[in-house]
């Protein structure tokens, strides 16, 4: 059946190619932040421990609206290791850094999230893609936000 919902078909399928960046961004980031949950050690143990959590379980959530909007926009979301590391600008890092390295791998890592998001908000604006622009934005903030919270963590 034709999805008619205001926005032709290749912009439909533009921001959906977008939307997958964010996806795969949002993706590794969160497998970053539960590998460094799991992996932290150090004085500051128990406060990034935590906060880690509460970010990976934000990030898990995340992840299901993006892959929703790009089903709700007629196209598949990607969903293997493989799609995610090719979409994605967030490097795979292996081994286990120090805490405070981890800390300034997150904030990078949700400013990433950020640019992504807000590159694709310009294409979903152009064609009067609210739900997307809705979305993006609440993305925005979030990861802004949590930056912020990291980037503060490291200030001497």
């Amino acid at each position: 059946m034709n999805i008619d919902i205001g926005i032709e078909a290749g912009k439909r399928e533009e921001i959906a190619a977008g939307l997958s960046k964010v996806l795969a961004d949002t993706y590794t980031l969160y497998l970053k932040t539960h590998n460094y949950h799991w992996n932290v050690t150090g004085p500051m143990f128990q406060t990034l421990h935590l906060m880690f959590e509460t970010q990976y379980n934000e990030l898990a959530l995340a992840v299901d609206l993006v892959a929703e909007r790009i089903r709700a926009l007629g196209f598949p979301a990607p969903g293997t290791y493989a799609d995610f590391s090719r979409l994605s600008a967030i490097p795979e890092e292996p081994g286990v850094p120090k805490a405070e390295e981890m800390v300034a791998k997150l904030v990078a890592g949700h400013e990433t999230v950020a640019r992504t998001a807000r590159q694709v908000f310009k294409l979903a604006e152009s064609v009067s893609d609210q739900p997307t622009c809705d979305l993006l934005t609440q993305r925005m903030q979030t990861h802004e936000k949590t930056a912020w919270m990291l980037r503060s963590l490291l200030e001497k």
